[in-house]
């Protein structure tokens, strides 16, 4: 049996040290990745996984990986495009690899003069703009849900609360949890 069958259980071709260099500025023209991915994606790819470590230092050399502007960027992006807290950004570097020190680092940078409280109303304004908010808060069922959501894209508890105050008397009974890590 020589067809397609064959082929699907192919073993994926192992690249040389040539052919891993080439592969990684395929992935990294595709979009910028934290050292520690791209390092999994060619150990996957390489015929010897001992070419991987002095290829990432080349990468590192012609700035091509650096995991400081790459957390800088991704936090900047999710503040600019998407309106995400800080805990939300922060939770995915990590979920990406990126050391947790450059993490907080790059966000912190990104996110200090930032005012949270801003960015919840704007994402209340945004989620919520076909319903009358005061009335719609009045519910504790959809109270509850606005601060999951808030919590989920990545607000601090105090300041959601502080904001959801505005809206509903019952949100000082949301802070009942844990204080935030960072």
């Amino acid at each position: 049996m020589t067809g397609e069958g064959a082929e699907a259980g192919r073993r994926p071709r192992k690249l040389d040290a040539a052919g891993l260099w080439e592969h990684a500025l395929r992935l990294l023209r595709a979009r910028a990745l934290p050292a520690a991915e791209l390092r999994d994606r060619l150990r996957r790819k390489a015929a010897d996984p001992a070419d991987v470590a002095p290829l990432l230092e080349k990468l590192r050399y012609y700035g091509l990986v650096d995991d400081e502007k790459y957390a800088e960027s991704y936090a900047s992006a999710r503040l600019e495009s998407r309106r995400q807290g800080r805990l939300r950004v922060l939770r995915d570097l990590r979920l990406r690899r990126v050391p947790a020190r450059v993490a907080r680092a790059a966000v912190e940078k990104v996110y200090g003069d930032t005012d949270e409280a801003g960015l919840i109303e704007e994402y209340l304004r945004r989620k919520y703009r076909q319903v009358a908010l005061a009335e719609h808060l009045a519910d504790p069922r959809n109270l509850a849900a606005a601060y999951r959501k808030l919590r989920y894209a990545g607000f601090s508890a105090q300041s959601i609360i502080e904001v959801l105050k505005r809206y509903s008397t019952q949100a000082e009974e949301l802070g009942s949890e844990p204080p935030d890590e960072a």
